[in-house]
């Protein structure tokens, strides 16, 4: 070898490791903690994962559509409607008892989180620190086909743990086949089927930001790896290239379609109206899920909260309801299944958690909901979730 040719391989492998320094350097690196964190009050915990979380990355979990009044109007909507206190129950804190059933499986708590993608832009682990969190906390884990983690991943990490998996429907039926498949085989639950996000809303933080995902889809990819597909996995893309695969043209065939695949309980999740509560329990969901997507799709449309009171009316106790939405406190999940409410599930509060203290962060904001749901029951004299249920709300026109 001469000394010219000596020199190039010298060059090109310095330029190699170079690269890969820089690599490394700019990867995206995410919260690697896990620890109990000390929680004043949920609201506080958004601008202290803001101080340590990339401006795009955090604007994608905290960002809702256009002019965000969707997602502000989710958490004020709380305030139109009054707990009234009662006294001399013959109560005490001990005897508050907060467990509680849904769909077979027996919870110490009656709040649950929501399917949430990505979440490896909060912990290094994502999901499967997630997982553990609501495993820990008794409660259950809700996978998003868009998480940074396959559903193997966390069906071990979950072991004995209930999970359910959220189905985003592809205009491939080969992966929603593939995909409920897997989710079935591993032990999910349930299916939770989002029907309210055939298009992405307009999300403004994302566009200034100009954020693409660092990190890859795992289940796509898993898919895509197997199959020779080439479309979009998420690492490098925009949420709308993501969206632009999904189905669109939802009908409620697709209901029994997934039921029929997995052969497990299917929970609409993106429910608004009372018209479309009704039309999918007609088509067989075995629970709604009532929610605007945390203020992320149309912000024009009314609060989760505003709208649930109807909504269960027309459900009628024929299937449970879900509820997410702009939760924020214990009165906030008293206040939901006060108005028709089974179970009420957490999005963005358990995913600043993750930042903050990974698993233990996650169980941390879930204890910190139950402690202010027991002071909430024990000051308005009830003692458990049923009798919450019973519970009745007041608005300012009672007091005229």
């Amino acid at each position: 070898m001469n000394q010219k040719v000596r020199h190039i391989i010298f060059a090109l492998s310095t330029l190699t490791a170079a690269l890969s320094v820089h690599a490394q350097e700019t990867a995206y690196k995410a919260s690697t903690v896990n620890k109990p964190i000390n929680i004043v009050n949920i609201a506080s915990l958004e601008a202290q994962a803001e101080a340590q979380m990339q401006a795009g990355a955090f604007g994608y979990i905290r960002g809702g559509a256009e002019d965000e009044k969707n997602l502000r109007s989710n958490t004020s909507a709380f305030d139109k409607k009054y707990i009234m206190p009662r006294i001399m129950q013959g109560i005490e804190l001990k005897d508050i008892q907060i467990n509680t059933k849904f769909l077979g499986i027996d919870l110490k708590t009656p709040i649950i989180q929501a399917p949430m993608a990505a979440q490896g832009l909060a912990n290094i682990d994502g999901e499967l620190s997630t997982a553990k969190g609501m495993a820990k906390a008794g409660s259950i884990f809700s996978l998003s086909t868009y998480g940074n983690k396959t559903i193997e991943e966390v069906a071990q990490v979950a072991g004995k743990s209930p999970f359910f998996f959220q189905l985003y429907m592809s205009k491939n039926d080969k992966f929603n086949e593939f995909t409920l498949k897997r989710a079935k085989q591993n032990g999910a639950k349930a299916i939770i089927l989002t029907v309210d996000a055939a298009v992405g809303g307009y999300r403004e933080d994302d566009i200034k930001n100009n954020f693409e995902f660092p990190l890859g889809f795992a289940n796509l990819e898993l898919f895509a790896k197997q199959n020779g597909d080439t479309a979009k996995t998420g690492k490098g893309t925009g949420i709308s290239e993501i969206f632009a695969q999904a189905k669109q043209g939802f009908t409620p065939a697709d209901i029994n379609y997934v039921k029929k695949m997995t052969g497990l309980p299917v929970i609409v999740k993106g429910i608004q109206s009372a018209e479309d509560a009704d039309m999918a329990i007609r088509a067989g969901a075995d629970a709604i899920w009532v929610s605007n997507h945390g203020g992320r799709q149309l912000d024009s449309g009314p609060a989760s909260f505003d709208v649930l009171p109807s909504i269960a009316k027309v459900v009628n106790k024929r299937v449970p309801i879900v509820f997410d939405s702009g939760v924020r406190r214990g009165s906030h999940v008293f206040k939901a299944l006060a108005s028709g409410a089974d179970i009420v599930a957490i999005g963005r509060p358990v995913l600043y958690g993750l930042q903050l203290g990974g698993a233990e962060g996650v169980n941390s904001v879930v204890e910190q909901f139950n402690k202010e749901l027991r002071i909430n029951m024990m000051l308005a004299g009830v003692k458990d979730i049923e009798a919450v249920k019973q519970t009745r709300l007041y608005s300012d026109k009672d007091f005229e």
